[in-house]
């Protein structure tokens, strides 16, 4: 087989620190439709924070990688592989535009042998009966006739500086035996964990797509025993703690189940399901325990400011965080907006402090003002819906009157603090 150029397409959470390592060993392009983006990276800087200045510039500069918007730079690769967002939709149906159109994109330079593969979380199915069919359409070639495909699900965690991409182990497939251990050997040629190679595309994409659905699953039950725990006057992490002294108990935690895979996911899987002539019950639970959190926060904060007698109405409440996990700026579907607009209900003035997310990102997708710099005047509330790293230096206290209610989602404030957590 000729010498391998890599192509990524989608140069996001999921694609620049695959790019970025593929370039070590591979000449590799990146193409992005975002002029912007592609612009910063070029100069060195990722707005992400997934892959550090130095080691973009070392790439860059040392490896020859290349970010583009431009088909023609892309023509003549061999290895393209999809890195774009599957998002759902206002009605959580699963929203395969990105797919459709990065499909496209591959129609327009693919040629003969040449291999594509695709990493976005999708269903079973996915990608041989909707992406493929599209780039054979605008292609004019035919999949294991003229080309190959393979699927190799993302698992990028990201804000993790542990787990990055080469040290999770990856599974990989493709739509041939010879061409899933050509696959399999691309990837493993880079990732230091080390691979597992599938026996088909349909099966790789299941364990993806069942991957998250699982953590949301275990979260959602133990997000019921905090609402139940609640009721009973019980602390819930003290439970969680004796539990866990077992050694086959699984150490989840109550929280805000927000982001781009885990609060996603499972409505792919139940599509699918459905499609099949299946209702998923445990999986559409799972969805709806977690989806409730924001609202069911809000609530408790409000009841808790109630019995200490402080007037709710014009009061005014600081969040503490608004990116969907600690310590990384993505704010895609962050669950801290329905606490916010839960609260937005009782006419409270709110304000969203959070040092990593973008404002303007969150005036866009979201409509509401947040802050990079920590307030320095008095609150009735405080909710610290984020644990940022950067939070940990915060004396809470100093921001609240007298009388003040403090509600702690993700247990990291000294409890002997909080009035209230999950």
């Amino acid at each position: 087989m000729k010498q391998t150029k890599i192509c990524v397409i989608g140069l996001g959470y999921v694609g620049l620190p695959l790019a970025r390592l593929f370039s070590t060993k591979y000449e590799t392009i990146g193409f992005d439709m975002n002029q912007k983006r592609v612009d910063a990276l070029m100069q060195g800087h990722d707005a992400t924070l997934e892959v550090a200045d130095n080691l973009l510039q070392e790439a860059i500069n040392k490896h020859g990688f290349k970010c583009t918007t431009s088909l023609e730079d892309i023509k003549d690769c061999n290895f393209y592989i999809v890195a774009v967002p599957t998002p759902v939709d206002a009605d959580n149906n699963p929203d395969l535009t990105p797919l459709y159109g990065a499909s496209t994109t591959v129609g327009k330079v693919i040629n003969k042998g040449d291999v594509v593969v695709y990493e976005s979380t999708v269903y079973p199915g996915v990608t041989e009966d909707e992406c493929i069919p599209v780039v054979e359409k605008v292609s004019g070639l035919k999949m294991n006739v003229d080309f190959y495909a393979g699927y190799s699900p993302e698992r990028i965690n990201p804000g993790d500086k542990q787990h990055t991409v080469e040290n999770i182990k990856k599974v990989t497939s493709g739509s041939t035996p010879e061409i899933g251990k050509y696959i399999n050997d691309i990837y493993s040629s880079v990732i230091k964990a080390g691979t597992h190679l599938a026996p088909s595309i349909k099966v790789a994409e299941a364990a993806k797509v069942i991957e998250n659905s699982q953590r949301d699953i275990n979260i959602a039950f133990v997000n019921e025993l905090s609402k139940i725990f609640n009721k009973m006057g019980i602390d819930t992490l003290d439970v969680l703690e004796a539990a866990g002294t077992k050694w086959n108990f699984l150490p989840f935690r109550p929280g805000l189940v927000g982001g781009h895979c885990i609060g996603v996911d499972p409505y792919y899987l139940a599509q699918c399901a459905q499609r099949y002539g299946y209702n998923p019950e445990i999986i559409l639970a799972g969805r709806r325990m977690n989806d409730s959190m924001g609202e069911y926060v809000a609530t408790e904060t409000i009841k808790l400011m109630l019995k200490k007698g402080i007037q709710v109405l014009g009061s005014r409440l600081l969040l503490l965080g608004f990116t969907f996990k600690e310590n990384c700026p993505d704010v895609r579907n962050t669950k801290v907006i329905d606490i916010y607009h839960a609260l937005k209900e009782y006419n409270i003035d709110i304000v969203v402090y959070d040092p990593w997310a973008s404002p303007a990102i969150a005036k866009r997708e979201y409509g509401i003002d947040i802050v990079n710099d920590l307030p320095t005047e008095k609150f009735d509330a405080a909710i610290a819906a984020v644990a940022h790293k950067k939070f940990e230096d915060i004396d809470v206290l100093s921001l609240l009157k007298d009388k003040h209610v403090i509600f702690d989602v993700k247990c990291t404030l000294d409890r002997k603090l909080v009035d209230g957590r999950l």
